[in-house]
């Protein structure tokens, strides 16, 4: 048996994934462990897991202040911050944490998260096979290739960190996504495994009492943009009034009208099966756990790798996008009976569902992080 190490950055959406195939690795007989912020791994692992510290709670708390003013950033001041203040410095302080983590475990394969900058420096000093998790596909087809300086100015930033760019594996990259929602041309270290869900833990409560017969229809702005998103709240819930569903909407509760349940967090891949469609900034995590269960999509990008993953969904025909920051309550409430109504938009989410279950998931990127070990 061999022992695989995970380096994620404090980020759920980041964890989910490696949880999956961490569990299916485990279940295989497998010795796995994780390193980064304790707390933030502890929620989202199986019980038992062996977690080792990289990120305390200080630096986590300091990481979080800086996401939200990530979150008021506009144009390329959101790049620029995202590199120089976040990502950065986060690879800089994971650094001795994940050498102790090396040190301590052994591992025969470290997997890097793409934003844990800190996994591939630390195996490439300890001559240690390292593989990428991508969280999400959007970087792969490089979204900067149409701006020559700024992608140079990124290559310049990791050489000066790493020597060179360590984004990706040149071994073995895990893309928890399809080539048929991707698309694209990429070599044979990219490993199309579609979403990772099995094995996941959910340790959120939900209300299932209070599900009604209606449709229903989840609204989610993800875990980081959530408190940022009051104006588009609000033209949901008058889109939403009045129509003939149920909208579970992820949200601090408020007064809200009859048919919206208003609820802080939810188990989503639990909650999926119950649903008609979602409605989301377009996270990756996300839109693919919907189109996983065959659901169309409203996709309302707000920055980041969300507009290349709501471009995704419009060629898949798999849903509908709305400009998040203009989007008005009959814009929403269009779309939302769109992708309700229309059946096409099903169907095509059911194309994709089906590229998913191809791909094989957890199990598949097992295989592959065992042929790695194999050599």
């Amino acid at each position: 048996m061999s022992r695989f190490l995970f380096v994620v950055p404090p980020l759920t959406g980041h964890v989910n994934p490696t949880a999956s195939v961490g569990g299916e690795l485990l279940a295989r007989g497998h010795d796995v462990a994780w390193v980064g912020h304790p707390g933030t791994l502890a929620p989202l692992l199986p019980d038992h897991a062996v977690v080792l510290p990289a990120i305390d709670d200080l630096l986590e708390a300091g990481i979080r202040a800086k996401r939200e003013r990530w979150l008021a950033l506009r144009g390329m001041a959101v790049l620029k911050f995202f590199w120089e203040e976040f990502l950065l410095p986060l690879g800089h302080s994971m650094v001795p944490g994940v050498s102790q983590a090396v040190d301590r475990f052994g591992p025969d394969v470290v997997v890097a998260d793409q934003q844990a900058l800190a996994g591939p420096v630390v195996a490439r000093n300890a001559g240690l096979p390292w593989v990428t998790s991508a969280s999400t596909s959007a970087e792969l087809i490089n979204p900067l290739r149409t701006m020559p300086k700024v992608d140079a100015w990124v290559r310049d930033l990791l050489h000066g960190f790493a020597g060179g760019d360590i984004r990706f594996s040149d071994r073995l990259v895990l893309v928890y996504s399809s080539k048929a929602l991707v698309g694209g041309e990429f070599g044979e270290e990219v490993a199309f495994v579609g979403p990772a869900l099995t094995h996941r833990v959910e340790r959120v409560g939900f209300p299932w009492e209070r599900l009604t017969g209606q449709r229903r229809v989840l609204v989610s702005l993800g875990t980081l943009n959530g408190p940022a998103g009051e104006r588009f709240f609000g033209q949901v819930l008058d889109a939403v009034a009045d129509l003939d569903l149920q909208v579970i909407m992820v949200v601090p509760p408020r007064t809200a009208p009859a048919n919206v349940l208003m609820v802080p967090s939810v188990p989503q891949l639990a909650l999926m099966p119950h649903l008609d469609a979602v409605v989301t900034h377009g996270g990756h995590n996300t839109v693919c756990e919907a189109l996983f269960h065959g659901l169309p999509l409203v996709v309302a990008p707000i920055r980041d790798d969300q507009p290349t993953v709501a471009a995704q969904v419009v060629d898949a025909g798999a849903g509908v996008r709305l400009t998040y920051s203009r989007a008005r309550a009959a814009d929403i409430r269009s779309a939302v009976e769109s992708v309700l109504d229309e059946p096409e938009y099903a169907a095509a989410a059911g194309l994709v569902r089906d590229s998913f279950v191809a791909a094989g998931g957890a199990a598949a990127a097992a295989d592959r992080l065992e042929k790695v070990v194999a050599g």
